[in-house]
């Protein structure tokens, strides 16, 4: 068993999503947790939980944050938390993973896929710990959740698109 803690300093998790139908709008969860129960050196065995507080959402923009965490998204006082938890690990090759999980948001859980790059490890040149590194990549569709705010424009199309990309960089401490 190895004991993972996510370095939240050295991570990050951001999102993206077609704004206008011509470019895009980004932003991050400046905090979160992973929680890894498991091996290193038997990833497909292990479990991961993902927390991601709906509070903890920056566009660079406080109204439109304000809007995210409101009834017409993300309704965050009565849904808190963002939750993935994973069902299977799957090796694709020997640094890439298929995790598939539970993803709950606003009450609603649906199976998703990301894609896991395990980048290994390497020792701190700062305090000598061990460090792991993965990245995180995938998309949902935000509709299946219930977040299906959107305005029609003008020109034809929609102010938001349907999909929402994510990307994440997690380092975690090595423990025994």
């Amino acid at each position: 068993m190895t004991n993972l803690t996510l370095d939240q300093v050295h991570s990050s998790l951001n999102f993206q999503i077609k704004h206008m139908m011509v470019s895009k709008a980004k932003g991050e969860f400046e905090t979160f947790d992973v929680e890894f129960s498991g091996d290193l050196n038997n990833l497909p065995s292990a479990q991961v939980t993902v927390t991601i507080p709906v509070t903890s959402i920056n566009t660079g923009n406080e109204q439109r944050d304000g809007h995210l965490r409101s009834g017409d998204f993300f309704e965050a006082e009565q849904y808190p938390n963002l939750v993935f938890r994973s069902t299977s690990i799957k090796k694709v090759s020997d640094d890439e993973l298929e995790v598939t999980g539970d993803f709950t948001i606003k009450g609603v859980t649906q199976q998703e896929t990301f894609t896991v790059e395990y980048n290994g490890t390497s020792k701190s040149p700062m305090d000598g710990s061990t460090i792991a590194g993965f990245d995180v990549s995938g998309k949902i569709d935000r509709e299946a959740y219930g977040l299906t705010y959107n305005a029609a424009l003008e020109t034809g199309g929609v102010l938001l698109g349907k999909d929402v990309k994510f990307e994440g960089n997690f380092e975690f401490v090595v423990g025994e």
